[in-house]
């Protein structure tokens, strides 16, 4: 199915241009072989020339993202994220039950090897912190709003790990799929047919952003579930 970048638009001004990313798309090109991709960098400046993405989200990750259309934008959003000066809030469905009030996991981060994956590293990491809430808890798992602190690669995924609480189908951190058997009671599966999970990637959304526009206006902006995270949310709140 062809994206049509315009179908992404949550907010358009004449400085930014906020979308809901949609998940398996790269923000950026990636460094792989592929580069006849989308990527949403790419689709960006199809639409404006000098569009600058503002910050990125992992490939399966869906959600908001904030594009800037030009320079001055571009550094009054850079400011605010290395300032710490705006929110960002994701939605995620972690395998188990907790309740999490605010808990902050304070831990360093450090890439492994090839780049593809992090780790804790308290020696040479660098400062990380996620501040984590219970949205609603399910029968075998929790769907958790995460603050981001800090923005380091993969740090809402490895936190979650450290909290025994890993991302749903999040393989690399320790993150289980879910399946409709485990939930529904009484679940019948038509013979000589796999069950596949509810959702195929990380359940992972990035739900709001909070920023000051160019003007000195606070705004917030949501991107709604896309379609495989809320057919998750729906079927966990349904048989819970």
């Amino acid at each position: 199915m062809k994206l049509t970048f315009e179908d992404l638009i949550v907010f358009e001004n004449e400085d930014y241009i906020l979308i809901n990313k949609p998940p398996y798309v790269a923000s950026l090109d990636e460094r792989t072989n592929d580069r006849g991709g989308q990527s949403i960098i790419r689709m960006a400046k199809a639409y404006h020339p000098d569009a600058q993405l503002g910050h990125r989200l992992d490939k399966e990750t869906s959600g908001i993202l904030a594009i800037a259309k030009n320079p001055d934008a571009y550094r009054h959003l850079a400011m605010q994220f290395e300032h710490r000066e705006l929110t960002k809030r994701y939605h995620a469905v972690v395998n188990g039950v907790h309740d999490f009030d605010g808990i902050s996991v304070f831990l360093p981060i450090s890439p492994i090897k090839d780049g593809t994956a992090v780790r804790i590293d308290r020696e040479k990491g660098k400062v990380a912190e996620t501040i984590f809430n219970t949205l609603r808890a399910y029968r075998t798992t929790t769907l958790v709003e995460c603050l981001p602190i800090t923005g380091r690669m993969h740090q809402i995924r490895v936190h979650l790990m450290c909290l025994k609480a890993p991302i749903v189908n999040d393989p690399t951190y320790g993150g289980e799929p879910v399946y409709l058997s485990q939930i529904k009671r009484n679940f019948n599966l038509k013979q000589n047919t796999e069950e596949l999970p509810l959702i195929q990637r990380v359940a992972l959304h990035a739900y709001s952003l909070t920023f000051s526009l160019l003007n000195g206006e606070e705004q917030t902006f949501e991107a709604p579930y896309p379609k495989d995270f809320a057919v998750l949310v729906k079927q966990l709140e349904k048989f819970s």
